[in-house]
């Protein structure tokens, strides 16, 4: 190879990572499917209208997608007889609005078949999820394209517990490409939406006797309130559920930072962020700045929603959000044994 032609090389290695993410842009749609995300809105609207508890089911959904194989659809597919897939993992055992995205991708389809992917039809819901929630709208850059595995033991190894402390959770992040402050951030949406008992009852019992023992990082008196609500014995199955922000539970607001400030946090991993110094300045920024939140969250979200993403040629489209075109999939999991985890997202 001639020195002229090496240097070719180096340099087309050197600019096809950026030449990769300049794939997703704005108005990705404009021109081969200008509706798509009008058609989306709409379907998120008619979800939302029937259950306000959806648009934290999409906000949530879309970040279990993007921090298992990137943003690739992934975990919309359903599991196969021959594979059990990310949405059967006990962490997203609770994600809830798969009607409103088959909903989405019906209507996309009929008016644009086989152009929009399910990946950036989740992205344009949770976009939406966030506006019809708290007035936090943003334009979202599309381009992804979808993926052909889906594999359940994965989402228990990439997503975050309810159990982690923020050492944990920073270290959890960072292997996305996440800062510290944008895992702050991203976890306002917790302002919105519900946990099962089983994801912090380890703050109110001692998780071997069953003694009570209420985390010190938690108010007494919510402490005990969430005691009288949920058993001991709560496991993953247990239905009973609480509202995440004790606050404005059913508005995406930076209200969240004001309930970790009087401890008032569900999870461990929502308390957690008043522990380390660095983090407790950014709860107590976001709490004293509603619009400097809903900013630093929408800049948030589209960094997540860049995370491994496939593009151009990569995956592919799918017809159906729930499988992927061919009859199998590309690649077999292994056998997946008993999990224990649950995701703080």
């Amino acid at each position: 190879m001639s020195a002229m032609a090496k240097y070719v090389l180096v340099l087309i290695l050197a600019v096809l990572p950026a030449l990769c993410k300049a794939q997703l842009k704005i108005g990705f749609y404009n021109q081969t499917c200008p509706s798509a995300e009008s058609l989306v809105r709409r379907a998120v609207a008619a979800g939302f209208a029937n259950n306000s508890g959806i648009a934290a089911g999409l906000i949530r959904m879309h970040f279990h997608d993007c921090f298992v194989r990137g943003c690739d659809g992934s975990v919309l597919l359903d599991s196969t007889p021959g594979n059990s897939a990310e949405k059967d993992a006990i962490p997203n055992l609770s994600l809830r609005g798969w009607e409103v995205i088959d909903a989405a991708k019906s209507a996309v389809e009929a008016a644009c078949p086989g152009v929009v992917s399910c990946a950036d039809i989740l992205a344009f819901a949770s976009r939406d999820s966030a506006d019809l929630a708290g007035n936090v709208s943003y334009n979202v850059p599309a381009g992804r394209r979808d993926g052909r595995v889906s594999i359940q033991a994965e989402a228990l190894a990439n997503l975050p517990a309810p159990f982690l402390n923020a050492s944990g959770l920073i270290a959890n992040f960072a292997r996305k490409n996440l800062t510290a402050a944008e895992m702050v951030t991203l976890s306002g949406a917790h302002s919105i939406g519900r946990a099962h008992c089983f994801a912090f009852t380890n703050r109110l019992y001692n998780t071997t006797t069953g003694a009570v023992r209420i985390d010190p990082t938690l108010s007494l008196s919510y402490g005990e309130l969430l005691q009288s609500k949920c058993p001991a014995n709560s496991t993953a199955t247990t239905p009973i559920t609480v509202r995440l922000d004790l606050i404005t539970a059913d508005v995406l607001d930076n209200k969240y930072y004001v309930a970790l400030q009087q401890q008032l946090g569900l999870l461990t991993s929502d308390q957690a962020l008043t522990t380390d110094p660095a983090l407790k300045a950014e709860v107590d920024e976001n709490a004293g700045r509603p619009n400097g939140w809903a900013t630093k969250f929408h800049r948030a979200t589209v960094r997540m929603g860049a995370i491994e993403v496939l593009t151009g040629s990569q995956g592919e489209i799918r017809r159906n959000c729930r499988v992927v075109n061919r009859a199998t999939f590309a690649s077999v999991a292994p056998a997946v044994g008993d999990v224990t985890g649950l995701a703080s997202f």
